[in-house]
């Protein structure tokens, strides 16, 4: 790495303050935005003709193509969190930062009231109904997911739990950005949905889980069962072959890995399967980034199969609307090239409320109990970077 790089990825997560301020740290570069440009309408037109639209008329942006950032709702139909940005600031990957391995203090206890919606035995009961369906072969899959709602006598220190996040999982996908008046997403992903750079494209799907273990040899245990867990690897098949039949129309070669790896975050083991492909150009272009990630949105790891099916038994069994979690966060330049990440590991943050979200896959196979324990694992990576120890 040159050295002109050393510090460079942490000044920007450094210079992260709530407001404005749009962060976006992936395995290729970190991001920085502040101001707003334009904002993407809302209307009946297909997404990527909105942004595409609100890029046309922008200048450039020191010498790069002007681009939006921000966030889409899980529902593509709910209006969108997008901005073209005044200023934008670029790093290298916080992962290839030195800077990024000192120790930043841990969140003083802030005397969080934590109160989940569903309830754990409310969410088990759900998994349970949705599993004996299953078994009557209604449908294949479906992501059911619960919250916590944590509320501080305080105000939010939320560069604090930015500077958790990302120095816990520095390989990931970091994000906060404004949603609206007075709130904000922040998250640390594992999982991307697509990148578009020129005419090739990465995929990252994950789906079948397993908590990590502090014990190194029950870590490595976990990790080995995984890979051989029929019940992992068939929920992991489901959408791997979804996001393969959502890309292949795009493109001239697609290459797809027979079997998943795995890939480990702090708190979680996930199998993951990592496709690539040529993109087809057509009429004299290609796809964009977010016409690709909007034709494999939502994938089977956050909704379920047969999709339709699986919207509503989400809409019946979750006693909440999901906003923008298990939509996606990311960029999208005029150029068309973009990273998309799916929106998981994530909070909504708003005065002294925080909103936790975590989901799991759900098959015919499922226990309610490990279910129920599977969002617990995953809670974990925000409630660490919070000082809630549970």
């Amino acid at each position: 790495m040159h050295a002109a790089a050393v510090g460079s990825a942490t000044a920007l997560l450094d210079a992260y303050a709530a407001g404005d301020a749009r962060f976006f740290a992936s395995p290729t570069r970190t991001l920085l935005a502040h101001g707003v440009r334009a904002e993407v309408p809302h209307d009946a037109r297909p997404l990527p003709e909105r942004v595409a639209e609100t890029l046309a008329g922008q200048p450039t942006l020191d010498g790069r193509p002007p681009l939006v950032v921000g966030a889409v709702a899980f529902d593509q139909d709910a209006p969108a969190a997008l901005a073209v940005p005044e200023t934008v600031r670029w790093a290298p990957p916080l992962a290839q930062d030195p800077l990024i391995a000192l120790p930043v203090a841990r969140p003083e206890p802030t005397g969080w009231s934590v109160r989940p919606v569903p309830e754990p035995a409310a969410y088990g009961a759900a998994v349970a109904a949705a599993v004996a369906r299953m078994q009557r072969g209604e449908f294949g899959k479906v992501v059911l997911a619960r919250t916590l709602e944590l509320t501080a006598p305080t105000d939010l220190d939320l560069p604090a739990m930015v500077q958790q996040l990302a120095r816990r999982d520095p390989g990931g996908y970091t994000f906060a950005l404004p949603t609206g008046a007075g709130r904000t997403l922040l998250g640390a992903s594992p999982e991307l949905l697509v990148t578009r750079r020129g005419g090739q494209l990465v995929a990252n799907p994950l789906a079948g889980s397993t908590p990590r273990s502090a014990d190194l040899a029950e870590d490595v245990r976990r990790a080995a069962a995984l890979l051989e867990s029929a019940k992992d690897l068939h929920e992991h098949a489901m959408v791997v072959a979804a996001v393969r039949d959502g890309l292949a129309p795009f493109c001239t070669t697609l290459e797809v890995p027979e079997r998943p790896t795995l890939v480990r975050t702090a708190a979680m083991w996930h199998l993951s399967t990592t496709v690539t492909g040529d993109l087809a150009v057509r009429d004299g272009r290609t796809a964009t980034a977010l016409e690709l990630a909007c034709a494999l949105h939502p994938t089977p790891a956050v909704c379920g199969t047969p999709t339709g099916l699986a919207r509503e038994v989400i809409r019946e069994l979750e006693p909440f609307d999901r906003g923008l979690y298990t939509g996606m966060v990311g960029w999208e330049d005029a150029s068309g090239d973009g990273e998309w990440v799916v929106t998981i590991r994530c909070a909504e943050a708003e005065q002294r409320t925080l909103r936790l979200y975590a989901g799991a896959g759900v098959v015919a196979a499922s226990p309610p109990a490990a279910e129920t324990a599977e969002t617990g694992a995953k809670f974990q990576t925000f409630l660490h970077a919070v000082g809630v120890d549970q």
